[in-house]
């Protein structure tokens, strides 16, 4: 990652957000309704473990044939990247609810989802949120060598084949997040002196991570094989669960910004970016699927990325009704509001963008 210092423009373009701002503050002064979660989100939360722990019970103890197995790790997965997105998500960003430690409560889901709170909070609301698809600085559009996300990323021959290939490989995002992943983020943020808001101590990070990933493997390896599973199926269950995790956590990410109608700006040489933060956010960022229930409820709200961006403080559950506002706005102002009717144009969009980014670069 580019130790480079970026800043953003301080241009009159700045009104947009002001104006924004405003309006959206107005919207929760009239209704009278706090911006952090409700009972909705709450009875959600429920769903999302219920969908993640039944399951997994159910494998647990009873005798069941092989195909059962796997369709109850399957939705274990999709439980797991439920909670991710609709608990997690939210509690980290602390948005969740009013209450701090409810916040904190809900925020340790991440300790049974594989991962790690500070190493989150970091990569997510530090590095993403303030520097989206910034090539260097943006860690999610960083994919190593094998899946080339931004035409600034180094070409390789493979890459022209990622077209078949990536769909595939994003099963793997958590299987990493688990093993390796926490790791090296921990190693590094530390020597960077990367947090999100106090700076842990690196003994005690440490130790948290360490705790964390033996509790992590307790519940999901070692119990199943006190309970008499044998190894081999363990180690699939596993795997079946945190591909299925992996996929859907990983597409909903690059439905959001790996498209063609978003940007991958770059800093000039002196670090600073074209854009006030908030515009960067419009052009880097895209809706999908606003009018499809499903999706909108099993995301967490992440498919109105634009809202989500602008207003990570802000629980997701009111982002259809801040669309209007935001989509509004941005139309007044003459700037992009990017967004995909359907889930399935934006599948298919996505697919073009990989096409497009495995492409040989021509000289210019």
């Amino acid at each position: 990652m580019s130790n480079t210092t970026v800043k953003y423009s301080r241009v009159d373009s700045a009104k947009f957000f002001r104006t924004l701002n405003k309006r959206i503050n107005n919207y929760f002064k009239d209704k009278n309704i706090k911006k952090t979660g409700n009972w909705k989100l709450y009875i959600k939360a429920v769903i999302m473990f219920a969908l993640l722990i039944t399951p997994l019970v159910l494998v647990l103890t009873l005798t069941m044939p092989w195909w059962a197995q796997v369709l109850c790790m399957i939705l274990v997965g999709i439980g797991m990247a439920g909670v991710g997105m609709n608990v997690m998500h939210d509690a980290n960003h602390e948005s969740f609810s009013s209450k701090k430690w409810v916040n904190k409560l809900m925020g340790s889901s991440i300790y049974i989802l594989a991962g790690n709170d500070y190493n989150w909070k970091v990569q997510h609301n530090v590095l993403h949120h303030t520097y989206t698809n910034i090539q260097g600085h943006d860690e999610d559009i960083d994919a190593g060598r094998i899946i080339r996300f931004s035409k600034h990323a180094k070409w390789s021959k493979i890459h022209q084949y990622q077209k078949y290939y990536a769909f595939f490989l994003y099963g793997l995002l958590t299987v990493n997040w688990a093993i390796t992943t926490d790791f090296k983020q921990t190693y590094q943020y530390l020597k960077r002196k990367l947090s999100y808001g106090k700076m842990p101590h690196p003994a005690t990070q440490w130790t948290k991570l360490i705790i964390g990933k033996i509790i992590y493997y307790a519940i999901w390896i070692a119990l199943p094989l006190f309970v008499g599973i044998v190894w081999w199926k363990v180690l699939i269950g596993f795997f079946i669960m945190h591909y299925t995790a992996g996929i859907i956590l990983s597409v909903i990410f690059q439905l959001a910004h790996v498209m063609p109608n978003t940007e991958m700006p770059l800093p000039d040489e002196s670090g600073n970016m074209k854009n006030t933060w908030a515009i960067h956010q419009l052009h880097t960022t895209s809706n999908f699927a606003p009018k499809n229930w499903l999706v909108r409820f099993f995301t967490g709200g992440l498919n109105y990325q634009v809202e989500h961006h602008l207003f990570s403080n802000i629980s997701h559950i009111h982002y259809k009704k801040l669309a209007e506002i935001v989509k509004n706005t941005a139309k007044e102002f003459s700037l992009p509001y990017n967004e995909y009717q359907t889930f399935r144009k934006a599948v298919i969009e996505h697919y073009k963008q990989l096409e497009m980014l495995g492409k040989k670069p021509t000289m210019a």
